[in-house]
């Protein structure tokens, strides 16, 4: 199973975003995990890959599982690690091999063209305190036919005592 890191980061209320060229779609930047790489390592490295920057302590915010099916069958399955950050050094850069940068506004990021289950997950990411976790299930184009998104804010606990 493939595995993912990345990383939404903000910054005077604006998200570093990056546009990948094969969509046209808008992701937090980061990218496949390496064998032996921890989740946060991923996150660190792809995030500096794709952006030039280093990230200060991003925070682990989402977890979420990506199912895809074709004509009912399972034919792709990964996972997403999604960290947040709002502290980094480094100069961003001009271009990334990976698409464009641009920073958006905060009130005006849902209105770019991105994956469909992105908008629940991020919306989650940045409302809502503690992690989200995720299943969503697309078909082999990519169109959203389910999901299913909670947080622990949601959940209840059984009484110990």
């Amino acid at each position: 199973m493939q595995r993912i890191a990345n990383c939404l980061l903000l910054h005077d209320n604006k998200l570093l975003l990056l546009k990948k060229p094969s969509k046209g779609w808008w992701v937090a930047p980061g990218g496949k995990m390496e064998s032996g790489e921890s989740i946060v390592e991923a996150a660190k490295r792809e995030f500096l890959e794709e952006t030039g920057l280093h990230l200060n302590t991003p925070v682990l915010k989402g977890v979420f599982t990506f199912l895809i099916k074709d004509q009912g069958k399972m034919v792709g399955e990964w996972m997403m690690f999604t960290f947040f950050a709002d502290r980094f050094h480094g100069t961003r850069l001009a271009e990334s091999d990976e698409g464009e940068l641009a920073w958006i506004s905060v009130n005006e990021w849902e209105s770019l063209p991105m994956a469909e289950g992105d908008r629940y997950f991020l919306r989650m990411i940045l409302q809502k305190p503690g992690v989200v976790v995720g299943t969503f299930t697309y078909t082999s184009e990519y169109e959203l036919l389910d999901y299913h998104l909670e947080s622990p804010s949601d959940w209840s606990y059984p009484s110990i005592c």
